[in-house]
């Protein structure tokens, strides 16, 4: 049967954070405006919540009454992964919290599409909070199974390995990776579609002395901010609001 009013909850990777679009709301599209332009049919709406930088509790207080509210038949979310990336946490607490919000939602008549988050193993920032992630992994695919969701397990997407299905910002999927989420999403829903593969364009070969001087502009433009943001408390969706925040018919 087809699904009829869909709602998008998390952070930066819902929001589209990396797919930029200056004539939509927040500057981005991402892959769940793109699945939903898939699902539209004539009795279809779409709302996105997420806004980017936000951490698990926080998504779980301000974006789940609103969607409980809309009586949705399909939700997706992603949240938790800026939860890992602090230097504390407690992740069962965490998950626990998540498995009992999502409960409510399966309980009010809403199929979840869960993700789980991706593997860092190659990153020279985060990849020491490798165990971390896995640990988190494990927890939402146990989720996952008990509420009967689909899971997208972007853990086990190895092509997002290719540094062009990233944002110059190393942190967020560029719209080639957000194309290939949409495509990943659809898939794991059994919905037929017709997007393309990712164009990824010429594959950039450097030396080792560009490659040393790409890190430490990355590192100025990117990393430093994001760093000084987490001491100072602050967050990159602090002044933004839900791009998509009531159903709607999906523009095209």
């Amino acid at each position: 049967m087809p699904f009829h009013r869909y709602v998008a909850l998390g952070d930066s990777f819902t929001e589209g954070v990396g797919d930029h679009d200056a004539s939509l709301p927040n500057g981005v599209r991402g892959w769940a405006d793109r699945v939903a332009e898939v699902l539209s049919h004539d009795d279809f709406t779409y709302a996105n919540l997420a806004i980017r930088g936000r951490k698990l509790l926080p998504i779980l207080a301000e974006q789940f009454a609103p969607t409980l509210a809309m009586k949705t038949d399909l939700v997706s979310i992603y949240a938790g992964a800026n939860d890992v990336l602090r230097p504390r946490i407690d992740i069962d607490r965490l998950v626990e919290a998540y498995d009992d919000a999502l409960g409510r939602l399966v309980g009010a008549g809403a199929h979840l599409v869960l993700f789980t988050a991706y593997d860092p193993g190659d990153s020279p920032v985060f990849g020491a909070l490798r165990g971390r992630f896995a640990i988190y992994n494990e927890l939402v695919r146990q989720v996952a199974e008990r509420h009967g969701a689909t899971l997208v397990d972007f853990w086990r997407l190895r092509d997002y390995r290719d540094d062009r299905m990233w944002d110059v910002d190393r942190m967020h999927m560029s719209s080639a990776g957000h194309q290939r989420m949409a495509i990943a999403v659809l898939e794991a829903l059994g919905e037929p579609h017709d997007l393309a593969p990712p164009e990824l364009g010429e594959r950039q070969t450097l030396t080792p002395a560009e490659r040393r001087a790409a890190n430490v502009q990355w590192a100025r433009a990117h990393a430093a901010p994001w760093v000084k943001r987490r001491i100072t408390g602050t967050s990159s969706g602090d002044c933004l609001t839900a791009r998509w925040p009531d159903l709607k018919p999906v523009r095209r």
